[in-house]
Order: C-alpha cells, then sequence, then structure tokens
C-alpha cells in the first residue's frame, strides 16, 4: 500500500507544477517511472503531458510503450479510439492532424495491430467497416486476409438493415472503397462467379447514385399517387446529398461512370474474357460486345456461358448508362446531378414537317394563280434558310431536333442510339436476355421513372404504338394531380402534360383522331399562349428546308409552351386535313383547317387554296366560326374575293346563324342584300382585328370550340 501511495504522491505532484514549470513536473515523472516502471499511471500521466503540448515523437514512444506493456487497460484504448477516429475524419484542425501525426511515429508492425484490436473492439458495423478499411489501406498484406470478409461484412448489413435503396453506407464503403483493394489485389485468387457478383452490385450502386433524385418530392409525388414509378436513390434532404452514414464530402462520389469501367476492365483482365484488350471507354467496349455476339451461336458448353455473362454484364451497363445520359438530357429535372438551368423537358413525338405538303396541292393552286402570286411573294419574303434541324445518326427512323435549343443535340441521339441497339443486342438470345431480365429483376428496373421515359421512347421509334400508350398511361396516372392538390402551372403545368402530349402522338400514328384530339385539348386548356413576339419569332426560326416527305420521323419537341402549342396545333390540322379534303363534303372539318393554317402562315398557303379550290367545286361553303377565328388578312382578301363575280359569285354562310337571316331578306341573284351589307361589315371589322396575337386566338378557339371540335371528328 505505501508503494501505491508513493506512486500517486509522485504522480499529484507532478501535476501540480506541470502548468508552472513543465520540465519539473517531468522529472518528478521521470524519478517515479525510474521507481515504479510497472504502475501503468506514471506512464500515462507522462503522456497527458507530452500529447498536451503536441510533441509528436515523444508522445508516440509513451503511446507506444503504454500499448506493449499496458494492452489491457481501458484508457489506453479509449486514447488509441480518439486516435482512429482523427485518422478516419475529414477534419483539418491543428489537434486532429496532431494526432494522425502521433499515429505515422508508431511502428508499422504496432500501427497493423493496434488497427486491428481498435477493429476487434467496435460493435457499430460500419465503424467496424472503416477501421478495417484503414487497416487495408495502410496495410496492403491485409487485403488477401481480411478484404473479402470486409466485403460480405457490408452487404449482409446491408440485409439486416433493411435499407431501401443501392445507395447506402455499407454499399458505398464497398464499391468505393473496399472493392478496389481487393480487385487489384492481384494475390488474391477470387473465383469467377464472386467477381461477377461484385460488379454488378458496384453497378447497381452507381446507377443509383447518378440517378438520384433532385428532392424528396419525387418519391413522395410517387407515394401519393399510387404509382411504382420513381426515380431511384431520392434524396431525403435538400439540394445537398449526404448518404445516411456518411458526410456529406463521403457521400460524394467522383466520376461515376468511369469508375464503373474501371472495375469492369479489371475484372475482364481478372476473368479472362475474350478478347479483353482493357478498354479505356464505352465506345471500344461496345464495339468488342457485338462482334463477340456474332461468335456466341457457335459457342457451346462452358465457354458459351462466360460469353454470355460478359456479353450480358457489358451490354447492360452500356444500355443504362446510355439510356440515362439520354434521359438526363430530355428530362433533367429527374436528377439531382443534372443541372437543368438551362434546359427543360423534350418531347418525342411525330414530326410534322410534312403537314402543309399534299401531292395535289398544285392543282388547287391553278384555279387562283393571281393570289397564289401574291402569297408567293409574301412567303419569299419571310422565309428564311437557317437550317435548325439536326438528323439523327439511326439507319430507320430520324429524329430531328432543333440545334440552337440543344447544343448537345448529337451526344443526346447517340446516346439513345446506342442505348436502343444495347436492347436490341440483349434480346438478340434467349440466354441474353434471360440473364438480363434476372438483373433487372434484382435491381427493380420497373420502378425507375428515368428508365421507363427511355423505353417509351425506344418503343415510339420502334412504332410499337400501342405499347408504348400502355407505358404512358401509367406514367400519367403518376402524374395525375390528386383532390385538394394544387394544380401546376407554368413550366410544372408542361412537364406534368408531357405524357399526354406524347399519348396524342401515338394516338395520331395509329390512326384514332378522336382520341388523339381530346388529349391534345386537354394540353392546350392548360396552357398560357405566348406573346405575340414570341410568335413571330417562332415564324422565322421555324423554317425547315424542303426535304424528301418520310411520314415516319420523329421529333424532339422542347416542352415549352412556345413549341408545345405550335405542335398542337400542327397536329389537330394533321388530323382534320384528310378529313377535309375527302370526296364528301364536310364544311366543319374544311373550316377547322382555315382556322388552323392561319399558324405559321404560309407555310400553309399552298394547302389553304386547295380548301379554297373545294369551296370553289362545291359553290357554297358554311362556317359559322368564321369570323370569331380567322384573322389572317391574306384569307380575309380570299374569301372576300370569292364574293365577286370574278370569284365565282360562292355563296358563303360565315356569320351566326346567317341561314336564318336569308329566309327573312328579299332574294337577289342567289345572295340577300342584308346578308351583303352584313358579310361586308363583318369583313371591315375582321380586318381590324388582323394585328391581334395569334397564339391567343388559336388558343381561344380550341377552348371555346373544344366540344364541336371532338365530335367533328370520328
Amino acid at each position: 500500500m505505501s508503494a501505491q501511495k508513493d506512486c500517486e504522491f509522485l504522480v499529484k505532484k507532478a501535476r501540480e507544477l506541470v502548468s508552472e514549470d513543465p520540465c519539473a513536473a517531468k522529472a518528478w515523472l521521470i524519478t517515479a517511472r525510474t521507481l515504479y516502471p510497472a504502475d501503468f499511471n506514471i506512464q500515462y500521466e507522462m503522456y497527458i503531458i507530452e500529447r498536451n503540448a503536441e510533441k509528436t515523437a515523444s508522445a508516440g514512444r509513451l503511446l507506444y510503450d503504454m500499448f506493449i506493456n499496458f494492452p489491457d487497460q481501458p484508457i489506453v484504448w479509449r486514447e488509441i479510439s480518439v486516435i482512429t477516429a482523427a485518422l478516419r475524419s475529414d477534419s483539418q484542425d491543428k489537434h486532429a492532424q496532431f494526432l494522425r501525426g502521433l499515429f505515422e511515429t508508431l511502428p508499422g508492425r504496432v500501427q497493423c495491430e493496434m488497427l486491428l484490436k481498435a477493429t476487434e473492439q467496435c460493435f457499430n458495423t460500419l465503424e467496424k467497416a472503416e477501421m478495417l478499411l484503414l487497416l487495408l489501406k495502410r496495410f496492403p498484406e491485409s487485403v488477401v486476409q481480411h478484404g473479402v470478409n470486409l466485403g460480405e461484412t457490408l452487404l449482409e448489413a446491408e440485409v439486416s438493415e433493411n435499407v431501401e435503396t443501392p445507395v447506402n453506407c455499407f454499399r458505398k464503403l464497398f464499391v468505393c472503397d473496399v472493392l478496389p483493394l481487393v480487385m487489384n489485389n492481384m494475390d488474391m485468387r477470387l473465383p469467377t462467379s464472386l467477381m461477377q457478383k461484385y460488379i454488378l452490385k458496384a453497378a447497381e450502386f452507381y446507377i443509383g447514385y447518378v440517378s438520384r433524385g433532385p428532392s424528396p418530392d419525387v418519391q413522395i409525388q410517387g407515394t401519393q399517387d399510387g404509382g411504382t414509378l420513381k426515380s431511384p436513390g431520392v434524396s431525403r434532404g435538400s439540394q445537398r446529398y449526404v448518404i445516411d452514414g456518411l458526410s456529406e464530402k463521403s457521400s460524394v462520389v467522383a466520376e461515376p461512370w468511369e469508375r464503373l469501367l474501371d472495375i469492369v476492365t479489371v475484372v475482364g483482365a481478372r476473368c479472362e474474357w475474350q478478347g479483353d484488350k482493357g478498354q479505356r471507354n464505352y465506345v471500344d467496349l461496345f464495339q468488342r460486345v457485338k462482334e463477340l455476339c456474332r461468335y456466341l451461336p457457335s459457342l457451346e458448353g462452358e465457354t458459351r456461358s462466360r460469353c454470355c455473362s460478359q456479353v450480358v454484364i457489358c451490354t447492360a451497363l452500356i444500355l443504362f448508362r446510355s439510356a440515362f445520359l439520354y434521359v438526363s438530357a430530355v428530362q433533367p429535372s429527374l436528377f439531382q446531378a443534372v443541372s437543368a438551368m438551362n434546359s427543360g423537358p423534350w418531347i418525342l413525338v411525330e414530326d410534322l414537317s410534312s403537314v402543309y405538303s399534299d401531292v395535289d396541292v398544285e392543282r388547287a393552286a391553278l384555279k387562283h394563280a393571281h393570289k397564289k402570286r401574291k402569297l408567293v411573294d409574301g412567303r419569299e419574303k419571310t422565309m428564311s434558310s437557317d437550317d435548325e434541324e439536326g438528323l439523327g445518326k439511326s439507319r430507320g427512323r430520324h429524329i430531328f431536333v432543333n440545334k440552337a435549343e440543344m447544343p448537345s443535340w448529337a451526344e443526346t441521339l447517340e446516346s439513345f442510339r446506342t442505348a436502343r441497339e444495347s436492347w436490341d443486342l440483349l434480346y438478340s438470345h434467349d440466354g441474353l436476355e434471360t440473364e438480363f431480365k434476372k438483373i433487372c429483376a434484382a435491381w427493380k428496373t420497373e420502378s425507375w421513372l428515368w428508365f421507363r421515359i427511355f423505353l417509351t421512347d425506344m418503343i415510339i421509334y420502334q412504332g410499337q404504338y400501342r405499347k408504348a400508350l400502355s407505358s404512358l398511361h401509367q406514367m400519367a396516372a403518376v402524374h395525375q394531380p390528386q383532390p385538394g392538390q394544387q394544380s401546376p402551372s407554368g413550366q410544372a403545368s408542361l412537364e406534368h402534360h408531357r405524357a399526354l402530349i406524347q399519348q396524342a402522338s401515338c394516338h395520331y400514328a395509329l390512326g384514332e383522331y378522336r382520341m388523339a384530339c381530346e388529349k391534345l385539348l386537354d394540353v392546350v386548356g392548360g396552357l398560357v399562349p405566348p406573346s405575340q413576339d414570341l410568335n413571330r419569332s417562332h415564324e422565322d426560326q421555324g423554317r425547315t428546308k424542303t426535304r424528301p416527305r418520310r411520314g415516319n420521323d420523329l421529333r424532339l419537341l422542347p416542352c415549352t409552351s412556345r413549341a408545345v402549342l405550335p405542335f398542337c396545333l400542327q397536329l389537330m390540322l394533321a388530323l382534320f386535313k384528310l378529313r377535309a379534303f375527302t370526296d364528301s363534303r364536310d364544311d366543319l372539318s374544311l373550316g377547322h383547317v382555315v382556322v388552323l393554317l392561319q399558324f405559321d402562315w404560309p407555310q400553309g398557303e399552298m394547302l389553304f387554296l386547295k380548301a379554297v379550290e373545294k369551296i370553289c367545286q362545291q359553290g357554297s361553303f358554311q362556317y359559322e366560326n368564321f369570323f370569331n377565328y380567322v384573322t389572317n388578312i391574306d384569307m380575309l382578301e380570299e374569301f372576300a374575293y370569292l364574293r365577286t363575280p370574278e370569284g365565282g359569285r360562292i355563296q358563303l354562310e360565315l356569320l351566326p346563324n346567317q341561314g336564318m337571316l336569308i329566309k327573312h331578306h328579299t332574294v337577289t341573284r342567289g345572295i340577300t342584300k342584308g346578308v351583303k351589307e352584313d358579310f361586308r361589315l363583318a369583313m371591315e371589322r375582321q380586318v381590324s382585328r388582323c394585328g391581334e396575337n395569334l397564339f391567343s386566338v388559336l388558343h381561344r378557339f380550341c377552348v371555346n370550340e373544344k366540344i364541336i371540335i371532338i365530335q367533328s371528328l370520328p
């Protein structure tokens, strides 16, 4: 007992002197240690003095002595845990740097043993994994013994914790930290099946990471609407993305697609994949995969199985990457990592550039050569030779897009083409299709909204409109506002109607004109018509160079009011055009066509002249909405001309209830004097309206005449 009291006295004396005379305090402790070398408190007090003075070398030596001589002291492990916490943290404060420096003074063998024992004392899975990861990074030789076990522990923890997304702290540590150490350690002999399992785990994480949503609203909305579609890996917080259990800095993954390609390269080398040359980009990788597919039918047994696995894994990664790049360009608001500041959504629809053309138009022009010259002169003055369209590189249908509005149009169309080819390749053999479907089922890709958007666009490209409509109906249901929920406005409304616009385009392609019209009018009703200035700007930019009529081309349409309203008007024109110019008489459809031809005038000049020819052939024309919605001066002049002897004295019933008025006037030459006067006054009033915003006029036409427009179609 006296020895214990002596030790306590010496330690107490040193503590009293440390603030006033550190050298004297050290002298007391050196004396105490000489007298009582086995006493822990004396050595610990010496360590505390050196640590507080931030003397790295001496504190390190004392820590080493305590670790060797007193390995079971809890206070030693508390100190070691503080040091290892500093090693794991990103903190750059002075004390943390001192602790890391202190650890570096220890011999490598002691560092390794200290980290290993510290790991054993951790009960939290994540903390234990981070501690062991420190060991693996500092001592690569330990990867052989602990690498795979650590990886499996993290994957098991992911299952036991019931995490909802592959973008979680356990998977992140496994994919970004453990897996590269394991794969790049050539001293380890890993089974092919294990490496394939690991590469798919990595791919699922990276794809989930890049496709994470911008805010919790994306996932919440999907849940409220009862839909099954969502963007994977949706963040729970603000625009800053933090993975639960990790710091914000640790949650950042730089160059995820490049990291995934690195893993593919290493796995390919280790699995001795066919023709693997360490491809450093996805283009080379896809080219090699396509070459392999040519020989696949001739392979048998184990060789065929290995080749199938190689093709499926590589092609699936190329597919998801290309599909993501495409959707991030056409629907950037789905993703947090994609800047959507200057780019709104784009919609893949039928190209309507040929809506104004017709094989019989030339005959219509001969009847009214005087007017044709006037209109042609006007057209020549307003035509623009700007080539706004880019041609897709696909061998099938062409996809047109406005280069000025989508600077990355070439990359976007190339990504779409690559994704389509990848999909086709995966479904070119039963074995490939089966394995790919297993991956999709494991990853639950059916719940990825962004991938559904790609698949829908691909199906539209393939011309499978009925199948596309089924997919679009599901997406529209997900975005349908619930009772009591505020209706979206502005740009949000356009995104809300994105699926409806594509539905209308598909119904049109299927010949289901009434269904197409209903969808269009629903969309138009929610739009705010652009200003007249925008209308003129669109006319100036919208001229297209004459090209052969194909009839099956597609267009990427910007999801803006400025682009959507013109598309809706053109599609409505396409719906009524064939009906208006059939052999049977349909004045209502013909009147709708005349109203719609005002947009983008004089693009529709030749079609208008054909309408005039048909009216002349009929000898009369009735359309009581004429003066409500026709404000084009050229059209007004043409209809006024039709009433003259030179124009053929065509009987025009363009005023509301004009048929009733005729019965109450004296008939002269088949046309009443009263009606003549009413017509003249109406024309004069109408000329004064020629400066009205055409978009507003046509928008009003679609909204006010919705019922009669729909009923005009079969």
